[in-house]
């Protein structure tokens, strides 16, 4: 399975779920809970604003997601974060790109 990420896919899943941006309660919930909101704002953070990244399976989307993790968290000088399976499991669902 393919996954994608845009600006404009991640402001589709918010309006779909009748979210807004800075609803993080609403997000933590549709990103896999507790720090959802987290990985949905490093989500919009790596992906340029009118670009799309693609991967073509979900290990290629979790390391890509880690390894930008990992560089901004060395930038900011703190340990970096790692998505629990519940995180991984509710990206990919609002990620994966239909056959």
């Amino acid at each position: 399975m393919h996954y994608s990420v845009s600006h404009h896919k991640l402001n589709q899943l918010l309006a779909a779920q009748g979210l807004k941006s800075g609803d993080a309660a609403g997000i933590d919930q549709l990103f896999g809970g507790t720090d959802g909101y987290y990985w949905f704002g490093t989500l919009r953070d790596m992906c340029p604003p009118g670009k799309t990244i693609i991967w073509d399976d979900l290990y290629q989307m979790v390391n890509a997601i880690q390894a930008h993790e990992n560089a901004t968290a060395e930038e900011d000088e703190m340990k970096p974060m790692k998505p629990t399976a519940a995180h991984i499991a509710a990206i990919s669902k609002a990620l994966a790109n239909p056959l």
